[in-house]
């Protein structure tokens, strides 16, 4: 429970210290990032549980990663991750689920992201911002990427990488789980101002 509420004050800060950063009222970073004000203003006051959808969007409002959001104080130089020490930011109804890893730093940083998906399973992701690239890696079994309406099998073994600014759904196939590591690559630079 502890860390929970650490990382509900981790969450809360970052999102208000980005919303100031980029020179963002309450109302204006809830318009442009489809989250009601009501939801922000608890949110800043660490209080609530944001669900996945609405942190990525507040990060691809922001121009910042999500895992940006989330972080608490730097660990140094040298970061190791495991699996269990990171809570699933997405859990899907047959038990499928997505943990953000990790996100390097510097001026474009990217987003290590380990999931699952279960046969039949999926995710429908909105577009992000402009220069968002992803690259899904799966490790064991079968899934179909749905990208702008296109299906795209990626079995084990292979790599597929597209632009985010569209539409995109990545479901499990087969008759077992899909494991797969994602990288998402994110564009230098503030956010966009439209």
């Amino acid at each position: 429970m502890a860390e929970t509420a650490a990382a509900l004050r981790a969450l809360a800060h970052n999102v208000r210290a980005a919303r100031t950063r980029a020179g963002l009222s309450l109302d204006e970073l809830g318009r442009r990032a489809q989250v009601s004000k009501g939801a922000l203003v608890a949110l800043e006051k660490a209080q609530g549980n944001p669900n996945f959808a609405t942190l990525v969007r507040l990060a691809d409002t922001l121009g910042i990663s999500v895992s940006a959001l989330m972080e608490g104080p730097a660990e140094g130089r040298v970061r190791v991750v495991t699996a269990d020490a990171v809570a699933p930011l997405w859990t899907g109804e047959q038990g499928g689920e997505a943990r953000l890893m990790l996100t390097t730093s510097g001026p474009a940083p990217v987003e290590v992201w380990r999931w699952r998906l279960e046969p039949g399973e999926e995710y429908p992701s909105h577009p992000h911002q402009a220069g968002v690239v992803e690259t899904v890696s799966v490790t064991a079994g079968r899934m179909t990427l749905v990208v702008d309406g296109t299906e795209y099998p990626v079995g084990a073994g292979q790599t597929a990488t597209f632009d985010g600014d569209t539409p995109h759904t990545y479901r499990g196939g087969g008759t077992g789980p899909c494991s797969l590591i994602m990288t998402v690559h994110l564009p230098p630079g503030p956010a966009a101002t439209t």
